[in-house]
């Protein structure tokens, strides 16, 4: 790869807890936040007002300014990882899509090229070859360089198309919307009228637990989880907490055992990954025939699953502080059928 004269820049991709590379590399965007403000450079005075730091601040600035068409990109985690080697391609951007991505505002995008993607082996180098601190910053390393000036691309590499992002704006769902959609569906008017009501209880103590210390996974389940899944008509009969090491585990009638477990709910805490704990979820539920669905949540993001053959596929997703109807850049539905799922009724 020609280095030579060429600006090389780091950008991260999250952290350990919580890393959004996937949507990085399949979708050819790096993205920083946070991006509720608005585009760059209208957002800065905004996001100083409401408590980020300069040092964020210009970070974005850098970000949309001083990165530049042509420049070389490598997608980083941690101090010592890269996952992927790209080129920019064109202007700055920002876009509603990226809204929500696993719980992080992350509007701001730029379009790359990647040319070389981890295949799951990240490539490793010495600890501290990488910086840390900002999301975007240039990169130094002579290690870091030496290896990029080994790899080879070829021309169709070199051009290839960037895959199209999606057209779609997330609309948002009004409370009476999702309960007209689970009445038609069959959910009981208290049922619908508890869970509205749970929905405002739960914003509150989020909001509470914001400048707190975040709350413990058994917290999760017994102050976030639970209210909602009551709510929707799971009976404590048949809900189970921390059940043959699952978080929580529904079932569709009793015993509480195994081959009556319909879901598995695995929860973290406020603020870590959510969707990253489908992995783990899955692990539970194999083997268990009757289990069709699966439940992610930190609490106030949930990501439902449903099988398909021996694979458990996102279905839906919604975040209870923007209720939307899609989230187009998972390829997934949004709140109403996130919940409909959710409920004891459902069926294949």
């Amino acid at each position: 790869m020609n280095i030579q004269n060429k600006k090389i820049w780091q950008h991260a991709c999250g952290d350990t807890d919580r890393n959004y590379s996937d949507v990085c590399l399949n979708w050819d965007v790096i993205l920083n936040g946070p991006g509720y403000a608005g585009a760059y450079s209208k957002c800065g005075e905004k996001l100083i007002r409401d408590g980020v730091s300069q040092k964020k601040v210009t970070d974005i600035k850098r970000f949309a300014e001083q990165m530049k068409d042509g420049d070389i990109v490598v997608l980083r985690l941690g101090t010592s990882y890269i996952l992927a080697v790209g080129i920019i391609v064109g202007d700055y951007q920002w876009s509603s899509i990226f809204a929500d991505i696993d719980g992080w505002d992350l509007q701001h995008y730029r379009r790359v090229r990647w040319l070389w993607k981890t295949n799951g082996q990240h490539k490793k180098f010495n600890t501290y070859a990488l910086k840390q601190g900002d999301t975007t910053q240039e990169m130094t390393s002579e290690e870091v360089k030496e290896w990029l000036v080994s790899l080879s691309f070829s021309d169709t590499e070199l051009n290839r198309p960037l895959v199209e992002l999606p057209n779609y704006e997330p609309r948002q769902i009004s409370h009476e919307e999702i309960g007209e959609y689970l009445f038609e569906q069959g959910v009981s008017s208290n049922s619908i009228e508890t869970l509205i009501k749970e929905f405002d209880e739960l914003i509150r103590i989020a909001k509470w637990y914001k400048d707190k210390d975040a709350p413990s996974e058994f917290e999760t389940v017994a102050y976030l989880v639970v209210p909602i899944l009551r709510a929707l008509g799971w009976t404590p009969q048949k809900m189970a907490i921390e059940w043959k090491n699952v978080d929580l585990a529904l079932f569709d009638q009793l015993p509480r055992d195994d081959k009556n477990l319909a879901v598995v709910v695995e929860a973290k805490k406020k603020g870590n990954a959510c969707l990253t704990a489908k992995s783990q979820a899955q692990g539970y539920a194999q083997g268990k025939d009757n289990c069709k669905r699966l439940i992610v949540t930190d609490g106030l993001r949930y990501g439902t699953y449903l099988k398909e053959k021996s694979e458990y596929k996102l279905y839906a997703y919604f975040n209870l502080l923007s209720l939307t109807d899609r989230h187009p850049i998972y390829n997934c539905k949004g709140v109403k059928e996130a919940l409909r799922i959710m409920t004891p009724e459902w069926r294949e």
